[in-house]
């Protein structure tokens, strides 16, 4: 009896994984390490560099097979009003695998030159492979499934950025096509959601004393919603920066919880990190507040880059 049961489970929890994992990146505390373009689009191109930032995502430490990502991301300035960016990127849930990659382009204007008010869009082409890893199973007397669920997707992401001297919101849509379910089984059509969008805001302000000041507070915000299952997630992020002429320290923190429970935080996230001459270096730590405490030591988070081929553009929109 147990041998018959056994394979139509582990195909339920299959399709179950295939659900939570298909083209989808972490949004975790990357983006907060001076790298929004891991979250949008529209932050192509912004900056007098060529900004290259390589992360590395570890969940769940102590709990075999956790969650694991790596991105590398790079963006440029074009013209004086354009930049454009790529993303790679590496991820892995248990048995599920997913690589991909995704090109954006993004376009400045400027509604005010003396406020510094700018109006920025973003677009990205998403590329993802994914597929379950069957070679690590253990054979059940042959009847474990040799498929391994391989798809590839192409989709896109829309976004939206304003900014208003050191105020900024950004307003953005991922995988806004809907999915293929045509090459699924009847099974798993019914457990699979065509519908992978999401919504997230991000949104902030940066206050100093005076122009000139090296100390800088910069809380922000950053919200996101599922379309397919109406969950949502919201970020609370406090970062302290302390200029030193081009260099620049900083810490901080960030406070993360279902909106259905506020007062039950994911997780809650010291942020430390740097910028000396063209090198960044920024770490977080995710103390983790749910029952998984008393099987993981936290989540690391580690960013290193580099800013390469300094370019001043002559548009404000762009600094």
């Amino acid at each position: 009896m147990f041998k018959k049961i056994f394979p139509s489970v582990f195909l339920l929890l299959l399709a179950l994984g295939v659900k939570g994992q298909e083209l989808t990146i972490p949004q975790l505390s990357q983006y907060i390490a001076d790298n929004p373009f891991l979250m949008s689009p529209t932050y192509a191109g912004i900056g007098d560099h060529i900004k290259v930032r390589l992360n590395g995502l570890t969940q769940w430490v102590g709990i075999e097979d956790a969650p694991d990502t790596q991105t590398l991301a790079a963006d440029a300035r074009i013209g004086n009003r354009s930049g454009l960016g790529m993303l790679l990127y590496n991820d892995s849930n248990g048995h599920t695998k997913q690589r991909g990659a995704r090109v954006s382009f993004a376009h400045h204007l400027i509604l005010d030159r003396y406020d510094d008010i700018f109006l920025s869009f973003g677009i990205s082409y998403n590329f993802n492979q994914f597929r379950v890893d069957v070679e690590n199973f253990t054979d059940f007397n042959g009847q474990l499934p040799t498929d391994d669920k391989a798809t590839t997707n192409h989709n896109f992401d829309l976004g939206v950025l304003y900014r208003y001297n050191k105020f900024y919101l950004s307003l953005n849509a991922s995988n806004i096509l809907n999915k293929d379910l045509s090459k699924f089984n009847t099974d798993i059509v019914q457990i699979e959601p065509n519908k992978l969008r999401n919504y997230y805001i991000y949104t902030g302000y940066s206050i100093s004393k005076n122009k000139n000041s090296k100390l800088e507070l910069e809380p922000s915000v950053f919200f996101q919603w599922f379309e397919s299952d109406g969950r949502s997630v919201t970020d609370l992020n406090a970062k302290f920066r302390f200029h030193d002429f081009e260099d620049y320290y900083y810490v901080g923190l960030t406070y993360r919880f279902l909106n259905d429970q506020l007062g039950e935080p994911l997780y809650i996230a010291p942020i430390a990190g740097l910028k000396k001459s063209n090198f960044y270096f920024g770490y977080s730590y995710q103390v983790i507040t749910n029952e998984i405490l008393g099987y993981s030591t936290g989540t690391h988070v580690l960013t290193v880059g580099m800013d390469l081929f300094q370019g001043i553009s002559n548009c404000r929109c762009m600094y």
